[in-house]
């Protein structure tokens, strides 16, 4: 593998935002995308996190290639559902951007962890970037299940050396969490903007 695990996913963020610094719907979705065979690396443990990811971003990809011009701003999609009164629904694309933001904030989280403190072993770098963001908008049951699946996390040292490809995963992990951290906190603002960055799940 030419590079670290991360490559790929660096050089999509460099085209997430249009020359006018609009949020483009396909190359977002794309950098999330590139973040499912790193997510794959920890087995079990984040099985949970791929299958809701992998999920959101087909929604919102289902909903772009139905009209790719109308929707080539990522917001555009959610300014239609706040119109129309549906963006709460469970299966809407705002929902969906909102759950997917949220779960590339605990990746980016869990990221940094590993990058900062390098003797905290691979399950207390998770558990402290779940409780740092996805925790306090998940009901019971998915903080149980959550914390369940944490257990399972892999053994730090075997899991950086299969991300760490060619590549210096130390600088690439530095690289990912300071360019992508901007993009996920943009998303947030527009949610906030319309009412819709404080929901819970049911």
């Amino acid at each position: 593998m030419e590079g670290t695990v991360f490559a790929p996913a660096l050089e999509g963020i460099k085209h997430v935002k249009s020359e006018e610094g609009v949020m483009l719907t396909r190359p977002f979705l794309d950098v999330c995308k590139h973040i499912l065979p790193i997510i794959e690396k920890f087995g079990a443990a984040m099985a949970l996190v791929k299958s809701d990811i992998g999920g959101n971003i087909t929604r919102l990809e289902n909903k772009y290639l139905s009209n790719p011009t109308k929707y080539t701003n990522l917001y555009s999609m959610v300014q239609e559902e706040i119109e129309a009164k549906t963006a709460k629904g469970s299966s809407s694309c705002t929902n969906g951007l909102l759950w997917l933001t949220r779960a590339m904030d605990f990746l980016v989280a869990l990221f940094r962890n590993l990058l900062e403190h390098q003797d905290w072993a691979m399950s207390q770098a998770c558990s402290d970037s779940y409780s740092k963001t996805l925790k306090k908008w998940h009901g019971w049951i998915a903080s149980s299940s959550f914390t369940m699946a944490m257990k399972l996390a892999p053994d730090r040292k075997k899991f950086m050396d299969v991300i760490c490809g060619t590549g210096d995963i130390n600088s690439d992990i530095e690289k990912f969490c300071t360019t992508f951290s901007p993009l996920l906190e943009e998303n947030h603002k527009f949610l906030a903007s319309v009412g819709m960055d404080e929901l819970k799940a049911s």
